[in-house]
C-alpha cells in the first residue's frame, strides 16, 4: 500500500535538525521563461537565500514527477594524490543520512512506485528520481535530509565499505573488463601532470585507500552544499505547493563555503603520441584522439558535425570505408567530448581479427585529409544536423530527460533555457565551418593500439 510523508512545518525542522536560515543575500524571485525548441515548455527558475538554484517546470500529461539535483563537482574538482572523492560520494550518498535510515533511500522510492540512480563525471554529480505525484513531498525530504545532513550519519564503517564497492567497481570496469584502461591511459597521455581531466571519474585504487574520514567528509562540505546545487522539478505537480516544500526542508540548510573553479592552461600536444596496451582481448582495437574546444566554444558543435561524417551511420566515411568497402573494422565511432575545462575528439575502429592496425590508422588519415581538402558535402551536414536535433529532441521526451536537460543547462550556462542557444549552434553549422574545424585535427594527437596479449605487431607503429 502507497503512503505519502505529510510533514507539518514545525515537524519538517525538527525531523531535519535545521539550522538558522542562511542569510538572504542571494535570494532571487521567480522567473518564468518560455522555451520553444527543441520542445516546447514553461520553466520557472529562482534561487533560495542560501544559494540552492531552483527549476520547475510543469507538465500534467503523466501523473509522474522527476525531481533532480546537480551538484557542480566532479572529478574535475579533486586534486592528484586525492582522486576519485566526487564518485565515492556518489555511492555514500545512498547510505543514508540524519534522517533516513541506512541504504533506506532506495526503498522509500520503490516502494512509491519510483526509480531513483546517481551518476558521476568530471564536472558533476547528479542525482535523480521519479514518482507518481503525490509522493513529491517525499523526494523533497529526502534529498534536502542528504544535502544537509548527510554527515550526521557518516561512519568510518560506510566509508570502509562504500570505498571496497569503488574499488571492485573500478576492477570490474576497468582493470579487468576488455580495454578497460584505454580511457585511463588516453586521459593520462593527453591532459598534462596535474590538469584535472587526468585522472578517470572512478580514481585510483591507492588514492582511495589512503583516503581518511576527514578527507573525504571535508570534500563533502565544500562541494555538495546548496550554494553550489541546482533542484530541478519536472511533470505532474503544483508548483505553488512545491515551492513551500522547497523552502520547507531546503531553505535552512546552510550555505557552504565560496567555491574556486580550476582554471588550467588549454592543453596543446607538440606532436603526436602513440602508445601501446597488451590486453586479454581477441580483436585489436584503435583509438586517435586529438585536443579540442570546450563545451559551448567556438569550434564545439561543428566538431560534432565532423563526427557524424565521420562514423555517425552506415552512409559514413570511415563506416563505409572501413566496414563496408575494405572490410577491416567490425565497427567504427567518432564524437567530439567537449567538457567545462577542455574537450578531446576522438575516433575509435574496432579491427577484425589479426589486421594490422597500421593499414586502419592509414585509412583513417586518408579520410581526414579528403575531408580537410574537398570540405563535406551539403548533405552530409544536414544529415548530421537532423540526427543531431532529433537526439536534443529524444532526450526532452521524458520527465527525467526534460530534469535533467533544464539542470545541465542551469549549471553549467547559469539559465535552463540556454537549451534553445545550444540547439541553435547547430543551425549555424554549413560545410565551411566543419571544414575550418577541422584545424583542430592536427598533428598534435594520441594515437593508442590496444592488441591481444603477444600481439604487438599489431599495433599503428609506423
Amino acid at each position: 500500500m502507497q503512503r505519502t510523508i505529510l510533514l507539518s512545518t514545525a515537524a519538517a525542522a525538527l525531523a531535519l535538525g535545521v539550522a538558522a536560515p542562511a542569510a538572504a543575500q542571494n535570494a532571487t524571485a521567480p522567473r518564468t521563461v518560455t522555451i520553444t525548441n527543441p520542445v516546447p515548455l514553461t520553466v520557472e527558475t529562482y534561487r533560495l537565500a542560501n544559494g540552492l538554484n531552483v527549476v520547475l517546470s510543469r507538465d500534467t500529461s503523466v501523473p509522474v514527477v522527476a525531481v533532480n539535483v546537480w551538484y557542480h563537482v566532479g572529478s574535475g574538482n579533486e586534486v592528484a594524490g586525492r582522486t576519485g572523492f566526487a564518485h565515492l560520494f556518489e555511492h555514500m550518498m545512498f547510505q543514508g543520512s540524519a534522517n533516513v535510515g541506512d541504504d533506506q533511500h532506495f526503498r522509500l522510492i520503490s516502494e512509491a512506485g519510483g526509480t531513483l540512480n546517481g551518476t558521476t563525471n568530471s564536472d558533476r554529480t547528479n542525482y535523480f528520481e521519479a514518482v507518481p505525484s503525490n509522493f513529491l513531498e517525499r523526494v523533497l525530504w529526502q534529498e534536502a535530509d542528504r544535502m544537509g545532513f548527510l554527515l550526521n550519519a557518516m561512519t568510518q564503517e560506510k566509508l570502509d565499505n562504500q570505498r571496497s564497492v569503488v574499488q571492485n567497481e573500478r576492477r570490474q570496469n576497468y582493470d579487468n573488463a576488455p580495454y578497460g584502461l584505454a580511457t585511463e591511459t588516453i586521459s593520462r597521455l593527453l591532459f598534462p601532470a596535474g590538469h584535472p581531466y587526468s585522472w578517470t571519474t572512478i580514481g585510483s585504487l591507492t588514492d582511495l585507500n589512503a583516503a581518511s574520514m576527514e578527507d573525504v567528509s571535508g570534500f563533502f562540505r565544500q562541494y555538495y552544499a546548496p550554494n553550489n546545487a541546482s533542484l530541478a522539478v519536472v511533470g505532474d505537480f503544483d508548483p505553488a505547493q512545491a515551492r513551500r516544500w522547497i523552502e520547507r526542508y531546503f531553505g535552512s540548510i546552510p550555505s557552504g563555503p565560496p567555491i574556486t573553479r580550476p582554471t588550467p592552461q588549454p592543453v596543446r600536444l607538440a606532436s603526436e603520441v602513440r602508445h601501446v596496451l597488451e590486453d586479454r582481448v581477441q580483436l585489436p582495437r584503435l583509438y586517435v584522439v586529438w585536443p579540442s574546444p570546450a563545451q559551448f566554444q567556438p569550434g564545439d558543435a561543428d566538431l560534432n558535425v565532423l563526427g557524424y561524417i565521420l562514423a555517425g551511420d552506415r552512409s559514413s566515411r570511415l563506416h563505409q570505408r572501413l566496414v563496408l568497402r575494405d572490410q577491416l573494422a567490425q565497427f567504427v565511432g567518432a564524437n567530439q567530448g567537449g567538457r567545462s575545462l577542455a574537450g578531446q575528439f576522438g575516433i575509435t575502429v574496432q579491427a577484425r581479427p589479426g589486421v594490422d592496425l597500421d593499414r586502419v590508422l592509414a585509412i583513417v588519415d586518408e579520410e581526414v585529409a579528403r575531408l580537410r581538402a574537398e570540405g563535406p558535402t551539403q548533405r552530409e551536414v544536414e544529415r548530421a544536423r537532423n540526427n543531431l536535433e532529433v537526439s536534443f529532441v529524444q532526450r526532452m521526451q521524458t520527465t527525467l530527460g526534460r530534469a535533467d536537460a533544464l539542470n545541465s543547462y542551469a549549471t553549467f550556462n547559469g539559465d535552463p533555457a540556454f537549451i534553445q542557444q545550444d540547439y541553435a549552434r547547430y543551425a549555424s553549422v554549413t560545410t565551411g565551418t566543419v571544414k575550418q574545424s577541422l584545424d583542430w585535427l592536427g598533428a598534435g594527437r594520441i594515437v593508442l593500439s590496444v592488441v591481444p596479449q603477444g600481439q604487438t605487431q599489431l599495433q599503428a607503429s609506423r
